[in-house]
C-alpha cells in the first residue's frame, strides 16, 4: 500500500518554503493539505491564488459551498477544516451539520445555495432546473453562479487530493452525519 507523507519545510523548494513561512505567520501553522501541495513546485502557490481570488460571494456563502461539496465528495479533511472555518464565519455546529446534510432551514437564500451546489456536484455540472430556478429566485446572479462553480472546483481539487492520499487531519475532526441526506 502506498503511504503518502506530508513534507516538512526543509523538504520543499525555496519558493514553497517562503509560502510556508507566510502561512505560519498568518495561520500559526501550515495545514497538511497545503503542505502536501508543496510536493509540486507550483501547485501550492497556484492553489492559494485560486482560493484567495476575489469573489461575488460572501465568506459565509463560500463556506456553504465548501461544506456541502466536501460532504458529497466524502472528504473528512475538508469537512473538518470547513467546520472550523464555518464556525469562524458565524455558523453553529447544528447549522454546519444541516448544511452538510444539504439544507439550510435557518436561511432561505443559503438553502437555495446549498441545494444548488449539491445538485451541481452530484450531477457533474448538470444541476436540475428546479435548483437553478431556486438559486436565481433567491437573488443569486449569473456572476454568482460562475463563482460558485469556481469554488466547487477549488474544493473538488482539495477533496480529491485528500481522498487519494489520506494524510493526517490537523483540524478537530468533524462530527459525522447521523444520516447523510445528500
Amino acid at each position: 500500500m502506498t503511504q503518502f507523507k506530508v513534507p516538512t519545510r526543509d523538504e520543499v523548494s525555496e519558493g514553497n518554503q517562503a509560502i510556508f513561512d507566510n502561512l505560519n505567520k498568518g495561520l500559526g501553522f501550515v495545514p497538511n493539505l497545503y503542505a502536501y501541495f508543496a510536493k509540486n513546485e507550483t501547485a501550492l502557490g497556484d492553489y492559494l491564488q485560486l482560493q484567495n481570488r476575489k469573489s461575488t460571494l460572501k465568506a459565509k456563502e463560500r463556506e456553504v459551498i465548501n461544506l456541502i461539496t466536501s460532504q458529497i465528495n466524502g472528504c473528512k479533511y475538508c469537512q473538518s477544516a470547513h467546520t472550523v472555518l464555518g464556525k469562524m464565519n458565524g455558523f453553529s455546529e447544528e447549522q454546519i451539520l444541516e448544511l452538510r446534510s444539504g439544507s439550510a432551514s435557518f436561511d432561505s437564500k443559503l438553502d437555495a445555495l446549498v441545494k444548488f451546489t449539491a445538485s451541481v456536484v452530484e450531477n457533474k455540472g448538470n444541476a436540475t432546473q428546479s435548483t437553478k430556478d431556486a438559486f436565481f429566485n433567491a437573488g443569486y446572479t449569473e456572476a454568482n453562479m460562475i463563482d460558485a462553480v469556481i469554488i466547487i472546483g477549488d474544493k473538488v481539487i482539495s477533496n480529491y487530493i485528500h481522498n487519494l492520499t489520506g494524510f493526517a487531519i490537523d483540524f478537530p475532526i468533524a462530527q459525522p452525519l447521523e444520516v447523510a441526506t445528500v
